[in-house]
């Protein structure tokens, strides 16, 4: 799976907060599965465009 998320980016919006490490191959799982299903959403409306609503 690729990194879909930029760690540093993530720690830097988290503030003051620590990060642990499997945090970050949480997220990236979350974002691969919403990104799937907003994929299969514009299919399912006859779309090749992914759109906000589709989130």
């Amino acid at each position: 799976m690729a990194d879909l998320i930029v760690k540093a980016a993530v720690k830097d919006a988290l503030n003051e907060m620590n990060v642990a490490s499997d945090f970050y191959d949480a997220l990236d799982e979350e974002v691969q599965d919403l990104l799937d299903d907003a994929a299969r959403r514009a299919q399912e409306n006859d779309r090749k465009t992914v759109q906000p609503r589709d989130l």
